[in-house]
Parts: structure tokens; C-alpha cells; sequence
């Protein structure tokens, strides 16, 4: 890949699904959650090391997580961690991470990537990434790479395909909400329809001029005085700035809205890990469908659970069926897995910060 190609990791979520083992001081990109010996972050930036050097590669985080970004990508340049000092949602990140790289190299194309999904077939989203690249350099459009549905899932959401333009690159008709399960059937049945990962290549200029068409008053807001970027006094600047920012995804200010944009389905063995159950599904189960990841447990008519315990202590369990326990040192939760989308705002009836 050239020198104008620069990667940004996403890094800033809380991954409230993940709960109690993801939270507010230790999020889910910054653990090891799938027991390889390196968190999500981690792998995600060797991934991307693969095709350029650590000085093209951002990160984009919350102010609160820019120690645990430096702890577990030492080797990233400490001006290539941006930190938002609010939760603005993906579309101000995007923008100041365009005007920021702009402003060095006018030249620049941008791969944006969530820290904690996993890519089974590296080999393959390399190839697809490089492709996008190529594309939107000669095309000036706005790139996602779509992934390959392989069920009719209900919690992401899907990206609607027109007209092939060139070889495995379609015009994107319509990005369309999270489904219920028979439009999710429908979408699957019809071939047309690819899941939105949130991978997104682009070139910073085009990004830009986008935001002035769409959502301009993001931009003016960030463009105060970008002579104050890449320099000594930049964290100062986006501190008072960026607060300022609407709060939208990049969704719904420009890709909803412009009208060149494009996708690559992809077969890349993708995960967003975004639930338990997705975790569950990832990882390999015994005969009775249980994940088990910790030391010691005893299981007696357990079927199609996950059961997680970093704890030394022997988890005994008998006579349980489709269900969520995760033993940490503060919190046990004992969960129904078809019930798994109430962990997050289940949050919000804890009083405590310490469990949060």
C-alpha cells in the first residue's frame, strides 16, 4: 500500500452488551475476550500493520481511554491518538479525523475500521480493502465493504445493492435500518442486500466535501482554525471544539445522503462481537454447545450455554439451558440468552459507578 493510504481504528464504545466484563474503565476493545493473549485492539492493529507502517495508522478513542490506547499500541506515534473529549457519536470523529489527515497529506485516502470485530480470513479483507482503496482514489465516491449475509439477523444493519459498476463493486441503492425477521428473510432471499460492518474507505478530500454538502455545520464548527491540528496545542483545540459538534452517526450525516456511494461484498469470516450470543456463536463449544473459557467447572445437563470465570474458583452448574454466566470478581450474571439485548439498559438500573 502507498504512503498516502492511513488507517483509523475506532476505539472510543463502551460495549455495554458485554457487560460485566466489558465496562466504563475497561472497555470491551481493550480485553483479551476471546483468551488469544491480546485484546481486540491489539489484533485489530496488526491487522492493519500488514499493509502500513505504525506511523499511517489513528486512533480514534474517548479521552478517558488514551492511557489504555498508549498501554496496548505501544507502537503508535502519540500524536496518532485522537482523543474526543465527548461521545459525539461516528460522524464529528470522521470529520475532524479527515481535516486532521488532510491537512498533512491532501493526498490522503482513509480506511476506517471498528477496534473489536474479528476477521477470520485476513488474507481476503486485505484484498478487499486494497480494492476499495484503488476504487475510490480513481472514482472519487465513498466506499463500505459489505459483508456477506449468512442468516437473517436482526441486529445489524443492511445495505441495500444496484448496479454493479465494475467487477465485486455495486452502486449502493439505500441503507436500510435493522429488520425485523421476516424482512430480514426477505433481504437474504433476494441476493441483493449485504450487511453494513462500518468499514468505510474513502479519500479525506472526498470525505470532506461531503460534510460540506451534507452536514455542513460539522465541519464549520471543527474548521475554527485548522492551523491548530498536528501541532503542540491540538488536544487544547479539539477539547473546545468538538463538544460543540452535532450528535450523529456518519450514517445517518452522509452516507444516507450522498449519492456516491458504493460497496464490495466481502467474504472476510467477519464478526462484530458485539453480544454474548454472537461471542457463543464464534467460539468452539463441546458436544452440548457450551462455551466454557476458564479454568475449572463441572457440568451436569448444561446445554448451549456460554460460561465465563476469571476467577480461581470451581464453577459447578448442572441442569441449565440457553444461558449467559459470566463470573467476575464484583458481579455474577445469570442470564437467558434470548433475552441478551436487555444487558445493556439493564446498566441503567445500577446506582453504583463501581459496577459500571
Amino acid at each position: 500500500m502507498d504512503k498516502n493510504t492511513y488507517i483509523a481504528i475506532m476505539a472510543g464504545g463502551v460495549g455495554s452488551r458485554f457487560w460485566p466484563s466489558s465496562r466504563e474503565s475497561l472497555p470491551k476493545q481493550f480485553l483479551d475476550i476471546l483468551g488469544v493473549g491480546k485484546s481486540l485492539i491489539q489484533l485489530t492493529c496488526e491487522r492493519f500493520q500488514k499493509m502500513v507502517p505504525p506511523e499511517n495508522i489513528l486512533v480514534l478513542t474517548n479521552k478517558a481511554y488514551v492511557g489504555l490506547v498508549k498501554e496496548h499500541l505501544p507502537q503508535l506515534p502519540e500524536s496518532n491518538i485522537l482523543a474526543e473529549p465527548s461521545r459525539n457519536n461516528t460522524a464529528p470523529c470522521n470529520a475532524l479525523l479527515a481535516l486532521k489527515i488532510y491537512q498533512k497529506n491532501p493526498e490522503a485516502t482513509l480506511v476506517i475500521a471498528p477496534s473489536d470485530h474479528v476477521i477470520l480470513l485476513e488474507d481476503a479483507f486485505l484484498t478487499n480493502i486494497s480494492k476499495a482503496v484503488k476504487f475510490v482514489s480513481a472514482t472519487n465516491s465513498l466506499a463500505t465493504l459489505g459483508i456477506q449475509p449468512t442468516r437473517p439477523d436482526t441486529g445489524y444493519g443492511y445495505i441495500q445493492m444496484s448496479d454493479e459498476v465494475e467487477s465485486g463493486t455495486f452502486k449502493v441503492e439505500e441503507f436500510k435500518e435493522k429488520p425485523d425477521v421476516e424482512t430480514a428473510k426477505q433481504y437474504l432471499s433476494s441476493g441483493k442486500y449485504v450487511w453494513n460492518a462500518g468499514i468505510f474507505i474513502w479519500k479525506a478530500a472526498e470525505i470532506i466535501e461531503s460534510f460540506n454538502k451534507n452536514a455542513s455545520k460539522i465541519i464549520q464548527v471543527l474548521s475554527e482554525d485548522l492551523s491548530q491540528l498536528n501541532g503542540p496545542n491540538e488536544q487544547a483545540y479539539i477539547d473546545k471544539v468538538y463538544p460543540n459538534t452535532e450528535s450523529i452517526s456518519i450514517d445517518y450525516a452522509i452516507l444516507e445522503r450522498a449519492d456516491n456511494v458504493y460497496t464490495i461484498p466481502s467474504d472476510i469470516g467477519w464478526s462484530d462481537l458485539g453480544t454474548w450470543n454472537s461471542l457463543h456463536a464464534y467460539l468452539e463449544k463441546d458436544d452440548q454447545g457450551n462455551v466454557s473459557l476458564g479454568q475449572a467447572f463441572t457440568l451436569d445437563e448444561v446445554k448451549n450455554c456460554f460460561i465465563k470465570s476469571n476467577q480461581d474458583k470451581l464453577i459447578v452448574i448442572r441442569g441449565l439451558e440457553n444461558f449467559i454466566v459470566v463470573d467476575e470478581k464484583d458481579i455474577l450474571l445469570i442470564y437467558p440468552k434470548e433475552k441478551e439485548q436487555e444487558i445493556k439498559s439493564l446498566k441503567k438500573s445500577i446506582t453504583d459507578p463501581k459496577y459500571l
